[in-house]
């Protein structure tokens, strides 16, 4: 007969598991809640080695939502997935602007991907904003590019997309910059993967 547990005596459990099942591993106390968050989410204990944080990148991240900052993602599955409650209540929101229109238009007219437009049109939002990429690799190219020109300075870029094609070179060029990063070395990562990074520092606001 299956155990009825309530939901958060779920996530107590489940976090509880975790730490058992690390065992003697020694995370950063600062980077310890995202990474055993991504692991909840994922059951993939790899990234407690491929989760790679610049210095004080969590501590920064968690200071540009407490003033208000907003977050861009390049899937709509990521920003479905991120706490907009807790967000809204310190003045935020998530900005997805890859099913607009008029990003879809652009993009097929200029022969390039709507990840590339959707980074152009998130450099022209008036607020600081924390760029959450767990799907596109071209995103990470688009937004390099457009911190290279000057159009932007995220607070905090969690490069996390999954996949094959250009998907660890687009990694590598986020891990080469100036900007504060949380980025998930290799092939591993996604919507998901993004969004639970999102939401690791957002709860620790709300605790």
């Amino acid at each position: 007969m299956i155990e009825q547990i309530k939901p958060m005596d779920i996530e107590k459990r489940s976090f509880a598991m975790i730490t058992e099942l690390l065992g003697d591993r020694v995370l950063n106390p600062e980077n310890e809640l995202v990474i055993k968050r991504v692991i909840h989410t994922s059951a993939d204990f790899d990234y407690a080695d491929t989760l790679t944080f610049s210095p004080h990148a969590v501590q920064k991240g968690i200071q540009a939502l407490k003033a208000g900052c907003d977050i861009v993602t390049d899937t709509q599955m990521a920003k479905a997935g991120i706490n907009k409650k807790i967000l809204a209540q310190l003045g935020g929101e998530v900005h997805c602007f890859m099913s607009d229109p008029d990003v879809a238009n652009e993009a097929k007219a200029r022969g390039v991907t709507r990840a590339i437009v959707s980074m152009e049109r998130a450099a022209q939002l008036k607020k600081t904003c924390i760029f959450a990429i767990g799907n596109a690799p071209t995103a990470l190219f688009s937004l390099h590019e457009q911190i290279e020109k000057g159009n932007v300075q995220p607070a905090l870029i969690i490069g996390v997309p999954v996949g094959f094609v250009n998907v660890i070179e687009s990694k590598e060029l986020i891990l080469s910059g100036n900007v504060p990063y949380i980025v998930a070395k290799g092939r591993k990562g996604g919507s998901n993967i993004a969004a639970a990074i999102c939401n690791a520092l957002l709860y620790q606001i709300r605790r």
